[in-house]
């Protein structure tokens, strides 16, 4: 596969698209366990179907990651930052699968449908257990955290290629020219 120079722009879409979503889900999440408000059922109804579309576009954004030219990262990079740089990403991939997933399970477990609006209900992946979802509940607030922690290090990198080095790693991503 020929070497890019930016990532492919629907990649850099959905990128900027999911750092949107991603952040908005986290801070909804916050706020839907930290409230007994009526804005509650508010946040529970716009958390559900954000996740699903935050599963579907990661499975998008997988499948152009694997079928499309992507840039190297510079040598002047060392090879240790290089390995960190991969293992974070599949780490964000990894979370960003597994944290809608835990909570479609986490709700199934609890028997709480999934409601993405319209009358569209998703099936429960899991049957109903109060073991399973004891276990889920804490798990979803975990993988949040550290999906959490994970996105700060990758936007502390990003910052760092941007405004520090100045290297073309950033605007890989925006795909503007650095100046």
């Amino acid at each position: 596969m020929k070497q890019a120079v930016y990532f492919h722009p629907a990649l850099r879409v959905l990128h900027w698209l999911m750092a949107a979503a991603i952040l908005m889900m986290l801070f909804i999440g916050v706020a839907m366990v930290s409230t007994v408000s009526s804005a509650h059922s508010l946040l529970v109804s716009i958390h559900k179907p954000l996740g699903v579309m935050i599963l579907l576009l990661v499975i998008v954004r997988l499948w152009l990651r694997f079928t499309t030219a992507k840039p190297a990262l510079p040598a002047s990079i060392p090879a240790w930052q290089r390995g960190m740089a991969h293992l974070s990403h599949w780490m964000l991939y990894l979370m960003m699968v597994a944290q809608p997933l835990i909570g479609w399970a986490m709700l199934s477990a609890a028997g709480y449908p999934v409601t993405l609006g319209n009358g569209i209900v998703l099936p429960p992946i899991v049957d109903i257990s109060n073991d399973r979802y004891a276990i889920l509940r804490p798990l979803h607030t975990w993988v949040a955290l550290a999906l959490f922690a994970m996105i700060m290090l990758h936007l502390a990198a990003a910052l760092l290629h941007a405004f520090v080095l100045r290297d073309g790693v950033f605007s890989s991503m925006t795909g503007h020219r650095k100046p």
